[in-house]
């Protein structure tokens, strides 16, 4: 039997002398359920690829707190976590991932981020739309566009699960998302004017989450008579193309952490239209059914 269907017996047997317990022992039986729980996970995260900047930050919170003292990250592939992790769950066994908002896990699967008091990953953070000056002036229309674009976090990992599904083919995709959301679309395009043929550029960086959003505003951005070309470069590019004006516009800069050197190295020679997404993180997760909710919930290795 699983240490969860044990769990589960275990806490029904014992309702009857919970009266009598209340006082004496209870922490101690949440220490040693920790403690089981860590060691059935042989104190191992499972990670994602060695070189990555998240992988470092889990070494750096192994490091950091004492419940993951004696703890190792076994490194592989984003794709080898994410197999891990669904393998886990459909046994209902526990497991501790390196873990990324947006994406489509958290639209897949029933987990959830443990809470980190120590502050190792850092805050939310916001994905942010940037034009190049005079943008507003030149090309009135796809600024308003632009100025208007929004995702909710589970709408965009919804979407981003659809082009799982799909291979990943972000163009096939994100034309189905405008086609089923065209509302949402409107709400965007309201009051612009059609244009025939103006070009414009935007910058992305080639993550999943940006290669579909991206994808997504140029689609609205074409039905309103625009020829939009997408190009995708490293973050440090992305934003000197931006500042220079050889690119008009990106939905890609992941703030104030991951970019914010870049952007403050060319801050003012930008416009900052403001989030297109909120609620970006990074984070170590769990299924849900795991009764933890922090870090310090875990135990260190003996």
């Amino acid at each position: 039997m699983s240490y969860f269907n044990w769990k589960k017996l275990g806490v029904i047997a014992g309702l009857s002398l919970s009266l009598t317990i209340a006082g004496c022992g209870q922490g101690n039986s949440n220490d040693e359920s920790t403690a089981n729980v860590s060691e059935e996970m042989e104190y191992t995260i499972t990670g994602i690829e060695p070189g990555a900047g998240q992988t470092e930050t889990n070494e750096k919170a192994i490091a950091e707190y004492d419940s993951l003292a004696g703890w190792e990250q076994k490194t592989s592939s984003s794709a080898a976590m994410l197999t891990a992790l669904g393998e886990a769950m459909e046994k209902e066994e526990p497991i501790v991932v390196a873990a990324w908002s947006p994406h489509y896990m958290f639209a897949k699967f029933d987990i959830k981020y443990l809470e980190d008091p120590q502050g190792v990953f850092g805050e939310e953070e916001h994905i942010a739309t940037l034009v190049r000056e005079g943008l507003k002036d030149d090309m009135p229309g796809a600024y308003t566009i632009l100025d208007r674009f929004h995702w909710e976090l589970p709408v965009l990992e919804e979407a981003l699960l659809k082009a799982q599904e799909m291979d990943f083919d972000f163009e096939k995709v994100a034309q189905q998302w405008v086609d089923e959301n065209q509302e949402t679309v409107e709400e965007w395009t309201e009051g612009v004017d059609p244009v025939d043929g103006t070009p414009i550029d935007l910058v992305l960086t080639p993550w999943d989450a940006e290669s579909f959003s991206t994808n997504v505003a140029k689609i609205v951005l074409e039905q309103k008579g625009f020829n939009v070309s997408l190009t995708p470069v490293d973050p440090s590019v992305m934003f000197e193309a931006v500042a220079t004006g050889d690119s008009d516009a990106t939905l890609s800069p992941w703030m104030p952490a991951t970019h914010g050197a870049l952007y403050e190295e060319y801050e003012g020679q930008f416009e900052d239209l403001g989030p297109n997404l909120e609620g970006a993180k990074i984070g170590l997760a769990v299924p849900s059914y795991m009764d933890i909710d922090s870090i310090e919930d875990l135990e260190p290795a003996e």
